[in-house]
């Protein structure tokens, strides 16, 4: 999906226009809308993120080298046979989806209609992408535990706007390697964690393994953790790494304050930062319950493909 069908639609733009008016504009539309839907929809930590930018620029060839080296004077509007009326159905096609799915993706960019919490970068020195994030479920899959019909989502409700942070490293990878088992082979594991607001810590876990790519532990969903209460909402930030954890419960902390380090515990298939805002979790009830709040770090709604600096300081 992310690499053979994209590079398909380009050689079939760059190679067989269309040899009408109608054929070839529609060609043009639905491979750039299919490709702008598929670089807004898609995760890019695998690929690279800039991979989109690349297909945009060959998609621009294309179109120039066929504007250039065929013209289009004198063609016919409509197409004269079963191929050419094939060709527009399929761009016909490839319109609609990318249409529908890239105003999907790009609604996901507004905050959702709920409190949006204003907090500090959370992140230490390195460079982050947004793997998750955004106000609907195509962009954000934390999204589906809104659903209150699923009783297995109403434990982890408060996670519902959260946002996941792979690392970058060299050349925009994500890791050493396409999938590798170790977690120190992702750029993220290690990054130092700080707190995003003033506040007291509720809760601190630090003692959990973290596990192999791409194992997990689904009963203890955040694995190591800290969830800090900075007035009258709470931040949690998960799947930290054993033994980095550096504040206990009842601590009260600074903005910017060493928090821990990211890692590989709990419900995570690969070394990530998982944050989210909430109010508090009534008394008695599971930790992340409470009711979800949106989240804006320096002043962004983050969403899906976003990419982060991290704080020197």
């Amino acid at each position: 999906m992310q690499i053979a069908l994209p590079l398909a639609l380009i050689v079939w733009l760059a190679l067989v226009p269309a040899s009408n008016v109608a054929g070839f504009t529609l060609q043009v539309a639905g491979t750039g809308a299919f490709l702008f839907a598929l670089a807004r929809v898609a995760q890019w930590a695998v690929p690279v993120w800039w991979l989109p930018w690349v297909y945009g620029g060959l998609w621009l060839l294309a179109l120039l080298a066929c504007l250039i080296g065929k013209g289009f004077g004198g063609l016919p509007l409509l197409p004269a046979g079963l191929w050419g009326w094939s060709g527009l159905a399929l761009s016909l096609v490839l319109l609609g989806t990318g249409g529908w799915y890239g105003a999907q993706a790009v609604a996901g960019q507004s905050p959702p209609p709920v409190e949006v919490v204003e907090i500090a970068n959370p992140l230490g020195p390195g460079n982050y992408l947004v793997g998750h994030g955004g106000s609907n479920a195509l962009v954000n899959g934390h999204m589906r535990t809104l659903d209150t019909s699923v009783e297995r989502f109403r434990p982890w409700r408060g996670q519902s706007y959260a946002v996941d942070f792979f690392g970058l490293g060299p050349w925009g990878l994500r890791a050493r390697g396409w999938r590798p088992a170790d977690p120190a082979d992702y750029a993220i594991f290690g990054a130092e964690l700080r707190a995003p607001c003033e506040g007291m810590v509720v809760t601190a876990e630090g003692d959990m393994p973290d596990f192999e790519v791409p194992n997990e532990d689904p009963v203890n969903r955040l694995g190591n953790h800290v969830i800090l209460r900075c007035g009258e909402v709470e931040i949690v930030l998960a799947h930290m790494r054993r033994g980095s954890v550096a504040v206990v419960p009842g601590e009260r902390v600074a903005e910017g304050d060493r928090l821990g380090e990211v890692g590989n515990s709990g419900a995570s298939t690969e070394p990530h930062l998982h944050i989210h805002a909430q109010r508090p979790a009534p008394d008695g009830a599971p930790p992340i319950s409470g009711e979800p709040l949106a989240l804006r770090i320096e002043g962004r709604f983050l969403v899906r493909g976003d990419r982060l600096t991290g704080r020197d300081k």
